[in-house]
């Protein structure tokens, strides 16, 4: 079966964007060893499941090229098939993505079951938090930045129990940002 993974920058105190989703705390440029690191993540993800808002920011971006990313990287982004998760929307303004709605369990179980490589979640902070809350989720990639916020838009979501990850490996790059990888404790 598929694996779901999430990849993700964060602040130490735990937030994926500011209290009005300012993203300005973003430790930039990466460096070469954890471009390489992230490069290794994605290879063998043939999926990437957003939710709506950071569909709408993220699929654009990539398509003009952003600046600072090689071609290598700005092809893998757009030649891989999308997954946008809305309840809003009802068909895909963007080349390469389709969009799905209702239940996310059934969702991502659907997409699991298929053949094919790994699932990237490449964020959406509803999306996120709902994948996290209803244990969807096989690895966690967060990307720890030297920053804390205070307040803004938590990973974690107010969980009904207790949810135990197992660190499976953890790395500092050049740049300051501090790599988990992180796996849910399945009973």
């Amino acid at each position: 079966m598929r694996k779901t993974k999430l990849q993700l920058q964060i602040t130490v105190d735990g937030y994926m964007a500011g209290p009005n989703g300012e993203m300005d705390w973003l430790t930039m440029p990466w460096t070469d060893d954890l471009n390489s690191y992230v490069d290794g993540l994605w290879d063998p993800v043939d999926t990437i499941v957003l939710g709506r808002k950071l569909a709408e920011g993220f699929i654009p971006a990539w398509e003009s090229g952003p600046e600072g990313e090689d071609q290598a990287s700005i092809d893998k982004m757009n030649d891989t098939p999308k997954v946008v998760i809305s309840n809003s929307l009802t068909e895909s303004p963007w080349k390469n993505a389709t969009v799905t709605g209702g239940a996310l369990t059934e969702i991502v179980n659907d997409l699991k079951g298929k053949p094919g490589g790994d699932i990237m979640v490449a964020g959406g902070g509803t999306l996120v938090r709902g994948l996290i809350a209803e244990g969807l989720l096989d690895e966690f990639h967060l990307f720890v930045n030297t920053a804390a916020l205070g307040a803004g838009m938590p990973v974690f979501p107010r969980l009904d129990a207790n949810q135990q990850l197992r660190l499976v490996h953890a790395q500092q790059f050049d740049c300051g940002i501090v790599g988990l990888h992180l796996e849910p404790v399945r009973s």
